[in-house]
């Protein structure tokens, strides 16, 4: 069998998902426990405990949400629907545990003052990065305002020193890979998130650009996770992760004697003005209890994949080459058996 290289895996013939390839323990572990690898990094100038980013989804991160991770270590982008939007610059304690906002390309520089004010980092909350309006609106933004700012999507690592000349800080990556997102059906533009993430970590790599990576979409479970800081992220972004937790806005209903939670796209009937294109699904999903249990599972599972992997740092991980390809046989295999 072989064992790929990331730059192996950046230039195979086919478009690879998180599902099409394993991280392979090729070398001895020195590593005792998992209790001795460190998972802390920086983003943008915050610490954090665990790398793991929340969409800016209205029924995923509001203010709540982005309070609680805050408090585990981790970064919530307050959606840019919510409605208590505005309880956030009444003063200086009101935004206190919140560090990032989303914004539209039509945000108004009444709202951008404020958001300078609080001095958060902004993200440009769109489908595609790789459009006229939207670097403009960046390069705006950043040049008027001097915030840190993230832009996404892109599928495509050509993309990226646009972006930075724009300004942009850091890059949401994948298009159309989201659990809700239904882009590369209704548009047939997008490819696999893997194939995605490494042209960019290489573009990035070899123009020396500094932009920090950011993983969004197709990310199931803590091996994915590992799998794209593996293959080049700097951080996680997750959405289905986190939906039907305690934090997310939206109550929770009680169906056939189970408790639930809504969970959508962006771009879904539900958040879409009438008339407008529809990119994404509606659901309901199991409520989950407090998102500090998701967070402690991804924390465990990441560090446990690095323990295999003799990686005492995320640094250590982004540096290994250690990638198969699975068959379909092979990923089947891994699914528990009921």
């Amino acid at each position: 069998m072989k064992i790929y290289t990331k730059k192996d895996l950046n230039e195979y013939s086919l478009s690879l998902t998180y599902d099409d390839i394993s991280l392979v323990p090729k070398e001895i572990s020195q590593v005792k426990s998992r209790t001795e690898v460190n998972i802390k990094s920086k983003f943008l100038g915050i610490d954090l405990s665990v790398p793991v980013l929340a969409s800016p989804m209205d029924t995923v991160c509001g203010i709540e949400m982005a309070r609680e991770l805050n408090s585990l270590g981790c970064i919530g982008i307050v959606n840019r629907f919510d409605s208590s939007l505005e309880e956030l610059f009444k003063d200086e304690k009101s935004s206190e545990g919140v560090q990032a906002v989303s914004i539209g390309l039509n945000a108004e520089d009444e709202l951008l003052e404020k958001i300078a004010e609080k001095n958060f980092l902004v993200c440009i909350d769109t489908a595609n990065a790789n459009n006229a309006h939207v670097l403009k609106k960046c390069e705006e933004v950043k040049k008027k305002y001097n915030l840190k700012v993230i832009i996404g999507n892109v599928a495509h690592g050509e993309t990226l020193t646009r972006l930075v000349d724009a300004g942009a800080d850091a890059v949401r990556i994948g298009i159309g890979g989201g659990s809700m997102c239904t882009t590369s059906i209704q548009t047939g533009i997008g490819i696999g998130q893997v194939s995605s993430l490494l042209d960019v970590y290489f573009h990035r790599e070899e123009l020396k650009l500094n932009i920090a990576l950011i993983a969004d979409g197709g990310i199931k479970s803590p091996g994915d996770v590992a799998k794209a800081l593996a293959a080049g992220a700097d951080i996680v972004m997750l959405g289905r992760m986190l939906a039907g937790t305690k934090e997310t806005p939206g109550e929770v209903i009680k169906y056939n004697d189970q408790l639930w939670k809504k969970y959508r796209g962006s771009a879904s009937f539900g958040v879409k003005m009438k008339g407008e294109f529809i990119e994404g699904e509606e659901t309901m999903v199991p409520y989950k209890g407090p998102v500090q249990n998701v967070i402690n599972s991804i924390s465990d599972g990441l560090k446990s994949s690095m323990s295999y992997l003799n990686c005492n740092s995320l640094d250590e991980l982004k540096h290994k080459d250690c990638f198969a390809i699975l068959s379909t046989s092979s990923y089947i295999e891994r699914l528990p058996k009921k």
